[in-house]
């Protein structure tokens, strides 16, 4: 081996290791399920809106929107009537979330899994997708947590991009998007019912009009009322897939 020999360039991604890769998504997991905890209770039974603000109602799905940036979060959430919980559960998570917001999604795995409730999952849009993810693609964590009260919150949110580049080297004509924050928060109420929140915010890389980004945004809350639909077909929990 030839010592003098010249160091090589830094690369793209970063090759972390199982432990320091944990415990970022530890620490990244549990800011968002924090953010996710305080959407879902501001502006309800006198709380403070903490910044949200009420955009529309559609079948029954509050719309509300976050931030005065180019990128803002957005937030719906509705009452689930004669839907259990625990079968909204089965299809809170990403891989269906993703499903909703796109049909031309062409892959979505879990590729490992950190924790019992803590895993990496992989995301890719086609070119047949609609201009918010087509040729996209997002390499996220998926945490499943359950509080004291028996609130089901599930955050996902992208890895690094270097982070994700060392895990998952992207397709070759995709584009890594961001997804900066999502999420569910479900709680149970009485006569079998629940309240769901979801929120989102996203960049989704290469150039697109922030405008439209917004615009689209606002269409991705709707999908409450697709999965409450898969919901009350699926009474048994999903498979990952």
């Amino acid at each position: 081996m030839n010592s003098s020999a010249p160091p090589q360039p830094c690369g793209r991604s970063w090759s972390v290791s199982e432990e320091s890769l944990k415990r970022y998504v530890r620490f990244a997991s549990e800011s968002c399920i924090q953010e996710l905890l305080s959407a879902s209770d501001a502006g309800r039974f006198g709380n403070a809106g903490n910044g949200w603000k009420i955009l529309s109602l559609e079948k029954d799905v509050e719309i509300s929107k976050r931030g005065s940036g180019s990128l803002n979060a957005f937030r719906s959430r509705r009452i689930l009537r004669s839907v259990p919980s625990q079968q909204f559960v089965a299809v809170a998570n990403a891989i269906d979330a993703a499903k909703q917001w796109d049909s031309d999604l062409v892959e979505a795995r879990y590729i490992k899994d950190i924790e019992e409730n803590l895993s990496i999952v992989r995301l890719r849009f086609g070119e047949h997708s609609k201009p918010l993810f087509r040729n996209r693609e997002f390499t996220v964590y998926e945490r499943r947590e359950t509080m004291e009260d028996g609130t089901l919150v599930v955050a996902v949110a992208s890895l690094p991009k270097e982070i994700a580049a060392g895990l998952q080297p992207k397709k070759s004509n995709s584009i890594r998007g961001l997804l900066l924050q999502s999420g569910w928060v479900v709680e149970k109420l009485d006569d079998d019912s629940c309240m769901v929140t979801y929120v989102v915010q996203m960049d989704p890389a290469g150039w697109l009009p922030k405008c439209f980004v917004n615009r689209l945004n606002t269409k991705l809350v709707m999908i409450i009322d697709n999965l409450r639909k898969l919901a009350q077909a699926s009474p048994v929990p999903l498979s990952r897939t």
